[in-house]
C-alpha cells in the first residue's frame, strides 16, 4: 500500500493505494460506529458486503442504500433517496456516509453529505480508474442539470480516500478506456515526464499490469493534490484541472447524460483544446499529432458527435469558468503546461470545434 497526503490543514486526509484494501476496515476511521455505504446497482454485488462485513465485525452499524447506475441518475431525485435513507434510518451528523462506486457515486454521495445536517464526514472508496485518479480526490461534489454538467454542488472534503486497485478488475474496458482520458490530461497539463511515460507504458495500463496502474494512480493523485492544496476553491490554478472539460461537458449534456462516458467526452474536449491552441500559436501540428496519437492508442474518440457548432457554444456559455460572460478555456502553451485564457477569438473556437466534430 501507497499512502499520499492532501494537506490540507486540519482537513488534510490520506489516500491509500493497493490491492485487497476494500476489506481492511482498520483503514476506515470513523467517528462513530455507524456509516452508511452508497453504491449502485453495478458495483453492489460485487464489493458492498465486501467493504460491509468487515465493518460490522468491527463493531460498526451499516446501512447500505443501492441507487440506479448511470450519470442520467445524477440529479436530485437521486440525491432526495440518500437523504430519505439516512433520515429513516436515523443517521446523525457524525454518521460517516461512505461513497463505493465511480464517479457518479463519488459525486452524489459527497454532495448528500456536505448537505445533511449542513455536513457529515465521508469517505470516497473509488472502484473505476476515472474516480480513482480524480473525481474521488478534491472535494468537488455535485448533480447535474439538464442545462449543464455538474452545476449544483459544493466543495466538500472526504474524511479520506481509499482505492483498491483489486476493483479495476471488474471494470469493462470501455470505462477503464474512459479512465485513461483523466490520467493523459495530467501529464498534458503539467507533468510532461509522466506524459512520457504513460506513452511508454500505455499498454500495459491497457492490459491491467497491477504495479504499472498504480504507479498511474499515484501519480495522478500527486498532480491532483498539489493543485488543490495550492486552489482549493478554484479561484485560479485548479482549473487548470479542466482541461477539455468546456468542450467535453457540452458533448455530455448536447448528446443526453451517459451516452457518452465522461472520459470519452474529455479526450475529444482536449482535441478540440488542443487544436485551439495550435490556431493560437502556442503548440506545433507535431504536438497536436503526439497527443491525438496517444489518445487514439488509448481507445479513446479524437472527434465528438454530430453537434452544430452553435449548440456547442450554447451549452459552453454554461461552463462554471465563464466570468463576466467571457468564455475561459484551459488550454497548452505547449505540452505539459496548461494556461487558462480568455483570449481565444471567436472564430478560432468555432475552428476548432468544426476541426473536431463529426459533421465537419
Amino acid at each position: 500500500m501507497e499512502t499520499l497526503t492532501v494537506a490540507l490543514g486540519d482537513r488534510s486526509y490520506p489516500i491509500h493505494v493497493g490491492q485487497g484494501l476494500i476489506e481492511r476496515a482498520e483503514l476506515l476511521v470513523l467517528r462513530q460506529p455507524k456509516a452508511a455505504i452508497v453504491s449502485n446497482v453495478t458495483v453492489a454485488p460485487l464489493y458492498l458486503q465486501r467493504l460491509a462485513d468487515p465493518l460490522r465485525r468491527a463493531g460498526v452499524e451499516v446501512v447500505e442504500m443501492v441507487l440506479p447506475d448511470g450519470e442520467r441518475f445524477k440529479d436530485w431525485q437521486t440525491l432526495n433517496s440518500i437523504f430519505d435513507g439516512l433520515l429513516e434510518q436515523r443517521c446523525e451528523r457524525s454518521t460517516t456516509l461512505i461513497a463505493l462506486g465511480g464517479g457518479v457515486v463519488g459525486d452524489i454521495t459527497g454532495f448528500a453529505a456536505a448537505c445533511f445536517q449542513r455536513g457529515i464526514p465521508f469517505i470516497q472508496v473509488p472502484t473505476t480508474l476515472l474516480a480513482q485518479v480524480d473525481s474521488s480526490v478534491g472535494g468537488k461534489t455535485a448533480i447535474n442539470h439538464p442545462l449543464g454538467k455538474n452545476m449544483i454542488g459544493a466543495f466538500h472534503q472526504p474524511q479520506l480516500v481509499l482505492t483498491d486497485t483489486d476493483t479495476l478488475n471488474t471494470l469493462p474496458d470501455r470505462e477503464l478506456r474512459a479512465g485513461l482520458a483523466e490520467v493523459i490530461k495530467y501529464g498534458l497539463i503539467r507533468d510532461l515526464p509522466f506524459l512520457e511515460w504513460l506513452e511508454t507504458n500505455l499498454e500495459s495500463l491497457l492490459s491491467r499490469e497491477p504495479a504499472t496502474l498504480a504507479e498511474a494512480i499515484c501519480r495522478s493523485c500527486r498532480n491532483k493534490a498539489e493543485v488543490v492544496v495550492a486552489d482549493e476553491r478554484e479561484a485560479g490554478e485548479r482549473a487548470l484541472l479542466n482541461l477539455g472539460h468546456t468542450f467535453g461537458h457540452a458533448i455530455e449534456t448536447g448528446v443526453g447524460y451517459g451516452e457518452w462516458l465522461h472520459g470519452e467526452a474529455i479526450a475529444v474536449g482536449s482535441m478540440m483544446a488542443a487544436e485551439l491552441s495550435l490556431l493560437m500559436g502556442w503548440i506545433d501540428r507535431h504536438d497536436l499529432l503526439r497527443v491525438e496519437r496517444l489518445f487514439q492508442r488509448a481507445g479513446l474518440p479524437v472527434r465528438g458527435p454530430a453537434l452544430n457548432v452553435e449548440r456547442y457554444l450554447e451549452l459552453m456559455q454554461h461552463d462554471k469558468k465563464v466570468l463576466d460572460g467571457k468564455l475561459r478555456l484551459v488550454l497548452l502553451q505547449k505540452l505539459g503546461q496548461a494556461v487558462l485564457s480568455d483570449a481565444a477569438p471567436p472564430a478560432e473556437i468555432i475552428q476548432a470545434i468544426g476541426a473536431r466534430s463529426a459533421h465537419a
